[in-house]
C-alpha cells in the first residue's frame, strides 16, 4: 500500500469500518429473508434449494467481512447468525407480511419483492466499499469485494427472474 493510501486508510477508518459493519449485518438479514423463504417454499423444490443455496453466498460474505473489519478496528461475528435465530426473526417478520397477504401467492411475490429490494441495496453497499477501496488502495478489502459483490448481483437477479416468472400467474388466476 501506498503512503497516500496509508494516511487515507488512517483518516477514513473509522468511516470504512462502519460500512463493513453496516454491509455484515446487511448480508445477515438477506441471508434470513432467503432462508425464510426456503423454509416456506419447502413444496417448491427450485425455491426451497437455490435460496438455501445462495443464502449460503451471503453467510460467507458475512465471514468475509468480518476479516476484513479487523483492518480497521471493527470487532465482527465472523460466524453468520445461526438459522434459528435468523429464522425466528424472519417469521416475525413474515407474519406481519401475512396478515396483508392472505394467500400464499401472494406471500411469495411479495417475498421475492423483498428479496431484490434487500439484494439491491446490499449490491450498492458492496459498489460503494468498492470504490473506497480502490480510493485507499487496500487492495485486500477491493478483492473482497470482487468476490462477494458478484454473487449479490446473482441473488438479485434470481429473485427478479422469480418475480417475473410469478408475478403473471399469481396475479391474474383466482
Amino acid at each position: 500500500m501506498t503512503r497516500i493510501g496509508q494516511t487515507l486508510r488512517s483518516l477514513n477508518g473509522n468511516k470504512v469500518g462502519m460500512a463493513i459493519k453496516e454491509l455484515h449485518r446487511s448480508e445477515n438479514d438477506l441471508a434470513a429473508a432467503l432462508l425464510n423463504l426456503s423454509d416456506q417454499q419447502k413444496v417448491d423444490h427450485e425455491v426451497f434449494y437455490v435460496a438455501r443455496d445462495i443464502a449460503r453466498w451471503s453467510q460467507e460474505h458475512v465471514r468475509r467481512l468480518a476479516e476484513a473489519g479487523k483492518d480497521y478496528g471493527i470487532e465482527l461475528d465472523p460466524e453468520p447468525e445461526d438459522e434459528a435465530s435468523l429464522l425466528a426473526r424472519m417469521k416475525q417478520k413474515g407474519s406481519e407480511l401475512t396478515g396483508r397477504f392472505h394467500e400464499p401467492t401472494l406471500l411469495l411475490l411479495a417475498d421475492l419483492r423483498h428479496i431484490h429490494r434487500m439484494a439491491a441495496g446490499v449490491s450498492l453497499d458492496w459498489e460503494v466499499l468498492a470504490q473506497t477501496a480502490q480510493a485507499m488502495e487496500d487492495t485486500e478489502l477491493l478483492g473482497v469485494t470482487k468476490d462477494c459483490h458478484p454473487e449479490t448481483l446473482r441473488q438479485m437477479r434470481w429473485a427478479n427472474a422469480k418475480v417475473k416468472e410469478t408475478s403473471a400467474q399469481v396475479m391474474v388466476t383466482g
